[in-house]
């Protein structure tokens, strides 16, 4: 009996096998939903928990201002203004729903769908009505069949707010920053594209300062789909960028900027350069090229306009670099300024060459050989000196380097290594052939000389500092080396660059009541590798004043067409840069206060040149006569620019005289020029 219990029929059999089936299949579907737990909340927490937080999250960028850039008296000179861009999406534009007056969705009782018009024409009236825009392109935006249409790019906040309260479904707006500059210097500080970095310059160079550090906002959504700020995530502020304060004096920047202009533009020059240095300190006040660009329109930005040519152009320097010779002869040679020295009548012969100068000067003192700019007399006296100590000399004075200040492009210029000098190379090198040289390194040279021998590391930034008002970088007067005596380099000044502005080749420079050194250079640039067909560069390096010298300004004009010589090109260029920024400049003024005894003789003239006024501003030059004790007498727009003066330049007249001057709008003028 009981074997016959324990016996299974087929049908139980076939059934315990079905529920194993069953059982099996619902334990494997259990273990893949404690599998899929597990890799959710496990395995792939954080995959998930982003997938879900982009559900009801959502996470802003809150851009960081970019920093300011000032000049040495806290004028802007660039700055970063917060400006609004509208968007839209097209599609809600077209498809706005309809809500009744307590707020619920429409339907339509056919399809059961919300009812919906197309805004599209509101929309951009609105917007061409509140922007000043075009309706038409706005309405051309809006029917874009896919993607994000631009209905305005930064727009000034205080214009683009009555649209900001606007709540129009499917547009929205973000919060940008626009770099504003003052327009000055613009291969110095550079510019910014169209994300917010630096692209040249100083923007460039200090972009990780500049910018900032970008904050975050998280915004979480209910719901019915409004969004507030997340409670319990910490919200990260944007830092705004540190503040970078330049040595540079915009109004001494715009004065070099404005002269070079008109150089260029007078001379049919291919460009033109300048930089005015503090000799003491090694700040640099202005550093302009010709041509530029506008900071303000970013599509007049070019890389060739954008080069600092001051800093990344080396030429051959021509007569500005027998400072070097003069120097060596000095120390090496015992030379002295009344020594006589003689200059073969125009023309040396050497190496199957021939050296010349502009005239045939026979026997002359070696004050007079510098005076001229004798290129026979520098060559000569290279030689003397001899190889070795010249190339001492040359390098000590700066060349074959950088400069050390740090801007980004610097060229070191070109000193070849002795070993590599052929027979020419002394004795070219000795007015100024055969190196390359920048003008930075050209006016750093002249800047030791009347530093009393003591070269200074130019530099233009000078401090940086960050939004708390600690200051994070900060240069100060850094003394490089000693390269002359304090003996030789004022008896250099006095000799030899004093006479050169007093009585040689630069008389066109002399400022008045102030003494004036410096030295000419009218340079052949090689073109397509020969000096067959010249190419000139002319230059003039000058300081002041001689008593004390405190500034110094270089010049160089490229390829000028209607005349070449430094001397006609350069010299007049430096002495209108010194005159104008001198008179603007109290700074200036205070610090070229010169001893007693000389200021009484200064006082005791009784008469002064008239200055070149056309061109110029009526109040600089109104500044610019009270300077030297002349008064104005003007007719026209006192905001104007001179356009005749009824007292030719270079006249002398007594002091307290009346000029007269005609002034027109500067439109006006430009249209009529």
């Amino acid at each position: 009996m009981n074997d016959q219990h324990n016996i299974r029929t087929p049908e139980e059999k076939e059934f315990g096998k079905r529920l194993g089936i069953v059982v099996f299949l619902f334990s494997m579907f259990i273990a893949a939903i404690i599998g899929m737990l597990l890799n959710i909340q496990v395995v792939n927490v954080t995959k998930y928990k982003q997938k879900a937080a982009k559900q009801y999250e959502r996470v802003v960028t809150e851009y960081a201002q970019r920093g300011v850039i000032l000049d040495r008296n806290a004028r802007m000179l660039a700055e970063s203004i917060e400006s609004i861009s509208f968007y839209a999406n097209p599609a809600i534009v077209r498809n706005t729903p309809l809500f009744d007056e307590n707020g619920k969705p429409v339907n339509d009782k056919r399809t059961r769908k919300q009812k919906t018009f197309d805004n599209s024409a509101a929309v951009a009236t609105l917007f061409a009505n509140k922007l000043g825009l075009n309706r038409l392109e706005c309405l051309k935006e809006l029917k874009r069949p896919k993607g994000m249409a631009v209905l305005g790019r930064k727009i000034p906040v205080a214009k683009a707010l009555p649209l900001m309260d606007e709540k129009i479904p499917g547009v929205w707006f973000d919060k940008e920053q626009q770099r504003y500059y003052l327009n000055v210097a613009a291969q110095l500080i550079g510019s910014t594209g169209s994300n917010n970095e630096g692209s040249s310059g100083l923007e460039l160079q200090l972009n990780k300062e500049l910018k900032g550090q970008d904050g975050t906002r998280i915004f979480q959504r209910n719901a019915t789909g409004v969004r507030y700020p997340a409670p319990d995530v910490q919200q990260q502020d944007a830092i705004k960028g540190h503040t970078v304060q330049l040595t540079i004096d915009g109004d001494i920047q715009s004065i070099v900027e404005d002269e070079l202009s008109k150089a260029v533009e007078r001379f049919q020059a291919e460009a033109a350069a300048s930089i005015v240095m503090d000799v003491r300190t090694g700040e640099i006040l202005a550093m302009a090229n010709n041509p530029a660009f506008d900071l303000n329109r970013r599509e007049t930005w070019k890389p060739e306009l954008a080069r600092n040519r001051t800093v990344t152009d080396s030429y051959e320097p021509g007569s500005t670099f027998k400072l070097v010779m003069a120097a060596a002869a000095t120390d090496i040679l015992k030379r002295k300024a009344d020594d006589l020295v003689f200059a073969h009548n125009g023309i040396l012969p050497l190496y199957n060459l021939r050296i010349r100068d502009h005239e045939p000067y026979g026997n002359i003192t070696f004050r007079q050989s510098i005076m001229y700019s004798s290129n026979i007399i520098a060559a000569k006296t290279a030689m003397a000196v001899g190889r070795e100590k010249f190339n001492f000399y040359t390098r000590s004075f700066g060349f074959g380097r950088k400069t050390g200040i740090g801007l980004i492009g610097e060229s070191s210029g070109r000193v070849r290594s002795v070993a590599n000098w052929d027979r020419t190379t002394l004795p070219w090198m000795g007015y100024g052939y055969q190196v390359m040289a920048t003008p930075l390194q050209t006016l750093q040279s002249y800047a030791a000389i009347a530093n009393d021998g003591e070269l200074m590391r130019p530099y233009v930034i000078k401090k940086i500092v960050d939004v708390e008002g600690k200051v994070v970088r900060e240069n100060v007067p850094e003394k490089v080396k000693r390269v002359v005596s304090v003996e030789t380099a004022r008896y250099l000044s006095k000799e030899y660059f004093k006479a050169v502005v007093d009585s040689g080749t630069a008389k066109n420079a002399a400022l008045p009541g102030i003494s004036v050194a410096g030295k000419t250079g009218t340079a052949r640039r090689a073109a397509g590798g020969s000096y067959a067909n010249p190419v000139y560069v002319s230059s003039f390096v000058g300081y002041f004043p001689v008593e004390a010298p405190r500034y110094a300004i270089i010049v160089i004009v490229e390829r000028p067409r209607t005349a070449y010589y430094a001397a006609t090109v350069a010299v007049p260029v430096f002495a209108g840069i010194a005159a104008r920024m001198i008179a603007c400049s109290e700074e200036m003024q205070k610090n070229l206060a010169v001893p007693s005894p000389e200021q009484r003789v200064i006082d005791s003239i009784s008469t002064v040149a008239v200055p070149e006024l056309r061109g110029l501003k009526g109040r600089d030059a109104q500044r610019l006569l009270k300077w030297l004790k002349l008064e104005m007498d003007y007719s026209g727009n006192f905001d104007g620019v001179v356009v005749l003066q009824n007292v030719a330049p270079g006249s002398m007249v007594q002091q307290e005289r009346v000029i007269k001057v005609a002034l027109v709008p500067k439109k006006m003028n430009r249209k009529s020029s």
